[in-house]
Order: C-alpha cells, then structure tokens, then sequence
C-alpha cells in the first residue's frame, strides 16, 4: 500500500471492481481501515471514501487468494546514486505467489530493470509487467484517467487472458503489448525524454538570467511546434529529485557500462542535475550572504515537489545542509523538519517564517506559499530579497512591493536591498 498503489486501489475501486488492498504491516493496514493515510495526494482520501464498499485491507496474504488478478505496486528502494534494491520486490512476490490461484495473474507495476520480470519463476501465460506514468499531485487523475495502458508479456502477439483484458478496458484507453523488455524499457524511455526536457529548459533559463531574456517568454513558442508539443516539461527546476528518475539514470548508466554501449549523455544529465540543485545556494550565497554573512534567512518548503510528504534528493534539504550555523528558520505545511531529519526551527505557518527574514528562500511551490501575496512578504521581512525559483510570485508583483526578486530563467528584479 505505497503511493502507487494506494492510487491504483482506488482507480480500480472506482471503475467498479472488488479491490484487496494488502500490506504485510497490521499497523498500517489498522490505520488504513480508519481512514488515515500514510501519504499526501491530492482527492485520494475522497476517492477511497467514495468507493469503499467496493475495498478491503487486509495484512493476511490468505486474503488474496480470491484474486484473479494481483498487482505489485511495492517502492524499490534507491542509494543515492540511484541503484535499486530488488530484495524486498522479490521478497514480497514470493509471499503473494504462495496464495495466488490456478488462475491468478500476476502484474508488476512497480519499477524493475529489463530483464526482471522474465527472470520471475512463474508461468509466462500468467505473468505480466505493466507501465505506471503516475505523477505526484496528479496521481488519482492519472490513475483513473491513462493515456495508454503499455504491458509487458512473454509473447506480445497472444491474447491477454480474458480477465486481464476486460480489467484495463474498463478504463477506455490503448493497450500497448510488448515483450517484458520493451515494456520495461518503455517507462525508462519515458523518464529519459522527460529529463531530456528538463535539461533543456535548465541550460538555457540559466543563459536567460545572464543575457536579458525571459525563459517564461520563450516557453510558448515552443511548445506550440509540434515536434515538442504543448504537454512538454519546460519548467526549469533546481534538479532531478524524487527517486524515480534517479533510479532510471542509474539503471540506463549500469546497462550501457554492462552492455558496452554509450551513455555519456545521461551521465552529463546526471551532472548537470546535481548543478542545478546548487542553484539556491549559489544565488544566496553571491547576492545575499556575500554582502551579509548574519542574514536571517527563512526556507519555505521541505518536500521535493508540491502536494507530496517526499523530501527524496529534495533541492530544499540540499541547501539546508550549507546554512548550518547560521540563523535559519524553516516551514512546509506538510513535511515536518523532524521527519525531514533537519533540525532547525520550524514556526507554525509561512507569515510568522517570513517575519523579520532577510531574505526568503521558496525551495517547495506549495499552493499555500502561492497564496501569499508579495506585500505579504515584503511587509513582514526585514530584509528585501526573495529568492523564489518557481515563480510563486509574480515577477511584476514583486517588483511593484519592492522586492529584490531572484528566479530561475530570468535576470533580477533590482530594487534596493
């Protein structure tokens, strides 16, 4: 019962199947049956409410014997470089396949490498691998909503079995079937593209702040060719963050040393990733601290991304580790700094954080931080500066309360610090 599989338990609910949502933790198995969610996602409480008649917890694997078809949607734990451990997955797999049916049909859904699923001893007719694209914040959305269902099977040209086919078309999307390898490469591909686009809008918002343009400006153009195309991610951010990603870079950088075949762009991903995260810092530390080494300074968010309890590589803890010592207050609306494992002071919301800082650094785009209007901020700081990388406010409003206004993609607002 993870964030993926919280999110397809109630997808499936929803599009009125009997779902078994099991977790080998009886603790939080109780606390699922009372309703208190181990993550933060955006509609899912009100999703699982809505639909659940039709859902059951249950920590005794006995329970899934009914099933006809059982998804694993386990996290694969990440180091930091990214490697996976594959332990706990196959661990867990051979607890579900103990109380599978004649008949049952096994999916993996969470992320594996190539070669994972077919290296399962379990009859191929009754095994499957199954693409997740769920996004953090949009996870229910998706969940219920995909654009294309990708499945990897031993043999892409057999039928699925009937059971499994009228399952996903209960959800009126393409199914893509591919042999186990292609599928999961699919969802590896997929992540690559994305930080492709990423890398993209990293390198040149970084030309924009040094040469006059505006990274926001020249977003629209681009999207509008279609070679690119209006869904593509232009945002530019302060790193790969989260896990997964990092997961794949490091899996793509494995099979191209194993397989003897090139991965040097990834690896310049990789590095240029771990620039960007220094972005905050090297800002507050060359237009800030440089000038004034006893600023206060006020960090608004922990969590790698809005609307999720992950700090995974978080940009946020990234800074945090080079202001020890110095005067630092910090607040995330969901992430507390105990759980964050950093132990600076923590205030009870963003107004009372701001108050009396030097500088304000927003390191998570938190709807709660976009409701802050710039006077906010600049009636409650002592300082002028707001280092604000997502553009939680306005450009034109900030320069309008005064602000010194530093974000990604464009050159500083100047007004007197």
């Amino acid at each position: 019962m993870t964030h993926l599989g919280l999110n397809s338990l109630a997808a499936a609910a929803a599009k009125g199947f009997q779902v078994i949502g099991f977790h080998p933790n009886r603790t939080l198995v109780e606390s699922l049956r009372a309703h208190r969610l181990p993550i933060n996602e955006p509609g899912l409480e009100e999703t699982l409410a809505q639909h659940q008649q039709r859902i059951r917890f249950d920590s005794d694997p006995a329970a899934l014997e009914t099933c006809d078809i059982i998804y694993i949607a386990a996290d694969v734990p990440t180091d930091n470089s990214g490697a996976s451990d594959l332990v706990p997955i196959r661990q867990l797999i051979d607890q579900v396949r103990l109380c599978m049916g004649p008949d049952t049909i096994l999916v993996i859904l969470c992320q594996v490498p190539p070669g994972f699923t077919r290296s399962l001893n379990l009859a191929h007719n009754r095994l499957y691998y199954q693409v997740e694209t769920l996004i953090f914040g949009h996870a229910v959305e998706r969940a219920l909503r995909p654009e294309r269902f990708i499945v990897g099977c031993a043999s892409p040209q057999s039928n699925l079995p009937a059971k499994f086919a009228s399952y996903l078309s209960a959800f009126d999307c393409p199914v893509l079937a591919m042999r186990y390898e292609s599928a999961e490469l699919a969802k590896i591909s997929i992540n690559m593209c994305l930080v492709a686009s990423v890398g993209v809008a990293n390198t040149m918002a970084e030309l924009c702040e040094q040469t006059g343009a505006d990274w926001a400006e020249i977003v629209p153009s681009l999207k509008l060719d279609r070679r690119i195309g209006p869904y593509s991610y232009l945002n530019p951010g302060l790193g790969i963050a989260g896990g997964n990603l990092e997961r794949d870079l490091a899996t793509v950088i494995a099979l191209a040393e194993k397989h003897k075949t090139d991965a040097g762009i990834v690896a310049a991903w990789v590095a240029n990733s771990r620039y960007r995260k220094e972005w905050a810092w090297r800002t507050l530390q060359s237009r800030v601290l440089s000038e004034k080494p006893d600023a206060r300074i006020a960090v608004l968010g922990l969590a790698y991304k809005e609307d999720t309890d992950s700090t995974k590589n978080s940009p946020a803890l990234s800074l945090l580790a080079h202001l020890n010592g110095m005067d630092v207050v910090v607040f995330d609306p969901v992430v507390s700094p105990q759980d964050a494992r950093v132990s600076f002071p923590t205030t009870k919301d963003a107004k009372e954080a701001i108050s009396n800082a030097d500088v304000v650094c927003v390191m998570t785009p938190w709807a709660e931080f976009k409701r802050l209007s710039a006077t906010d901020f600049s009636n409650r700081m002592k300082g002028r500066w707001l280092i604000d990388p997502y553009r939680v406010i306005s450009r034109k409003s900030a320069e309008e309360a005064g602000l010194c206004y530093l974000t990604l993609g464009v050159g500083t607002v100047t007004n007197h610090a």
